[in-house]
């Protein structure tokens, strides 16, 4: 079987358009980081399970991760119309210029990175403050919002590979 320079391209732009969806996505939902309740009698306690996203917080790391994850989104729209001028224009240079761009545009990574290491900052800090027996009955867990982004990331190279093989 036979893969044409069309169906490469075509592939490859519907990956960078599910990127870019998936990762939109994660921004604008609120499930990076789940805390879930789980205490020994309900009645003594409310229920404080919760769920948070990017923009309920606010400290220097997170503040970074809040600037990274857009900007990347930017520039994987702007990846996209590079993508496709340089598939209409059938040129080897621009769609390795491109791929490149795509393999090297490593700010989904960096923000999910950030992201997972404040997450466990914070969940240190906080069993620093209240001790491991204040902590006995609570379970966090990375989101689907979190999956969305590695999702995203994980087509990003996808989408870098096909454009190479393109070219």
């Amino acid at each position: 079987m036979k893969v044409t320079f069309g169906s490469l391209v075509i592939i490859a732009g519907i990956c960078g358009i599910l990127s870019f969806a998936f990762l939109a996505t994660s921004l604008g939902t609120d499930y990076w980081y789940i805390i879930k309740m789980n205490p020994v009698n309900t009645s003594d306690f409310e229920d404080m399970s919760s769920h948070s996203g990017l923009w309920t917080i606010n400290e220097d790391m997170h503040s970074a991760i809040v600037v990274v994850l857009p900007l990347s989104l930017v520039l994987l729209l702007f990846g996209g119309i590079c993508g496709l001028v340089s598939s209409l224009a059938r040129s080897p240079v621009l769609l390795t210029s491109t791929a490149s761009y795509f393999f090297i545009c490593l700010l989904t990574l960096c923000g999910v990175s950030l992201y997972i290491i404040y997450s466990y900052q914070a969940l240190v800090e906080t069993e620093r403050l209240v001790g491991p027996e204040g902590l006995a009955h609570v379970h966090t867990s990375f989101g689907w919002s979190l999956g969305m982004a590695w999702l995203s990331y994980g087509l990003e190279l996808l989408t870098s590979v096909l454009l190479l093989v393109a070219a």
